[in-house]
């Protein structure tokens, strides 16, 4: 599909093509590509995510289905009527209210397909990397999403806290870099040689940035206000245990592996 340029429907309607010598050379040029380990999705420069099309390059994280988990986690949170008082608003009333932020967001998919799924909130994208933001700022300009989210460099919620009032989000949802140390001998080959660690992880013991992520949460979130991560497939209890005094309504969420994949919390205190 890719060196022919073509959808999948095209390759089945038309098996008699014959391969022109240059295409046929760009085929085999992407399988080279591949067998050094480079991932598809980079030799192609495209992944799927949500059921849009994003671009790709090694200066970000290529998204996972199993991501998908945390949008999904997030959508069900705002259809409860997250921000309103006694539960009662439903999420069409309270859209236009809802204010998120994407910590980490890479290529920008959670914070598009977010924005794909609530034309009324206030998306906020942040990534430390430079170069990460500007494949998500191309992303948006694509799904014409760029005057629905808002990109920001920051470490964490850093640029937020110095910026902004305390208690002013609704919603703060990250998948951060999770891998320690002592789990390097297990990840992938392709995500090891070829995906930005600064996104993956590779960190002392991976918990590092849900300790600093989730102080810096219960202060720009709203009471009543949520934050919600992905993990790591053995970080349940670390997780959960890293929230501490100050969350209430804390849900585990598997995959569809039924591997906890999602932590999910609701800061404690009055709403406003």
């Amino acid at each position: 599909m890719h060196a022919l340029g073509c959808t999948r429907d095209y390759l089945y309607v038309h098996p008699e093509q014959e391969l022109a010598p240059e295409i046929t050379e760009r085929y085999f040029s992407y399988i080279r590509e591949r067998l050094t380990g480079k991932p598809t999705q980079y030799i192609t420069g495209h992944q799927e995510f949500w059921g849009l099309d994003f671009k790709v390059t090694p200066d970000v994280l290529i998204p996972r289905p199993e991501t998908e988990h945390l949008v999904e986690t997030v959508l069900e949170l705002v259809k409860r009527g997250a921000k309103a008082p006694d539960g009662q608003h439903d999420s069409d009333q309270s859209q236009s209210k809802l204010r998120m932020v994407d910590v980490g967001t890479g290529s920008g998919c959670i914070a598009m397909a977010l924005a794909s799924e609530l034309p009324d909130a206030a998306i906020f994208a942040v990534d430390i990397s430079p170069a990460a933001l500007r494949v998500a700022k191309a992303n948006a300009e694509r799904l014409g999403l760029v005057d629905r989210v808002q990109f920001i460099e920051s470490d964490l919620l850093a640029w937020f806290l110095e910026g902004y009032e305390a208690a002013s989000f609704d919603f703060v949802v990250s998948n951060p870099p999770y891998v320690g140390q002592d789990e390097l001998d297990m990840v992938q080959r392709e995500v090891k040689q070829f995906e930005p660690r600064l996104a993956w992880g590779g960190l002392e013991k991976g918990d590092e940035v849900y300790r600093r992520l989730f102080p810096q949460a219960q202060q720009l979130l709203k009471p009543g206000g949520y934050v919600a991560v992905e993990m790591g497939y053995s970080m349940r209890d670390t997780v959960v245990g890293l929230l501490g005094a100050g969350w209430t309504d804390i849900e585990v969420r598997p995959d569809l592996s039924g591997i906890p994949r999602v932590v999910a919390a609701r800061r404690a205190g009055n709403h406003q």
